[in-house]
């Protein structure tokens, strides 16, 4: 190599080494000035961005895994409760167009029946298909008065709210119903 070859790549690298130098100072310090130029523009936000943001992202394992069984409540809660309208259970003035309509609210019921005089007094099970605690059954009745009580888990249950009446027989009570426009005393 020749002298003049080496004093201009001996030049450059001086050249090099100044600029990094003189960066060196200007760097010197930067990560702190990150640092405090973050925390000033977190500090500039509203308190309430802060906590919303400190919820939202969660920073630890057991957080995170928290957040996600909780969305995944939320959205099946929100499927049920889409589902329940979708596939919502016949209304009950449909059931009553294929009959007499007997229900009863027994919410945490195990099995609910119904016994009268037009069973002979043998229990007759009511359905709860939705799992909603209102227990309900159909039966084609011809007009006429009716005697009946509800069994609830074996309990007899002798006022329903919606008969037409009660009557008192050997100390309990037994629930009325008239359908189609029995009258009482007509024959």
């Amino acid at each position: 190599m020749r002298f003049e070859e080496w004093r201009e790549e001996e030049l450059i690298r001086q050249a090099i080494a100044e600029e990094i130098t003189a960066a060196e100072a200007r760097l010197e310090g930067l990560e702190e000035k990150v640092i405090r130029a973050i925390a000033a523009r977190d500090l500039a936000r509203p308190l309430w961005k802060r906590w919303l943001r400190y919820l939202l992202m969660p920073r630890t394992p057991a957080l995170k895994l928290a957040y996600a069984f909780g969305a995944l409540l939320i959205f099946m809660g929100a499927g049920m409760l889409i589902g329940r309208f979708i596939f919502a259970p016949e209304p009950l003035p449909a059931l009553a167009q294929e009959g007499t309509v007997f229900a009863l609210a027994a919410p945490g019921a195990q099995k609910v029946e119904l016994v009268g005089d037009f069973s002979a007094w043998k229990p007759i099970p009511l359905a709860d298909p939705d799992k909603d605690g209102v227990w309900t059954l159909v039966l084609k009745l011809p007009p006429g008065r009716y005697e009946y009580a509800f069994l609830v888990d074996g309990r007899w249950l002798g006022q329903d709210p919606n008969a037409d009446e009660y009557v008192r027989t050997m100390g309990d009570y037994t629930s009325v119903r008239y359908i189609g426009g029995y009258a009482e005393g007509s024959s």
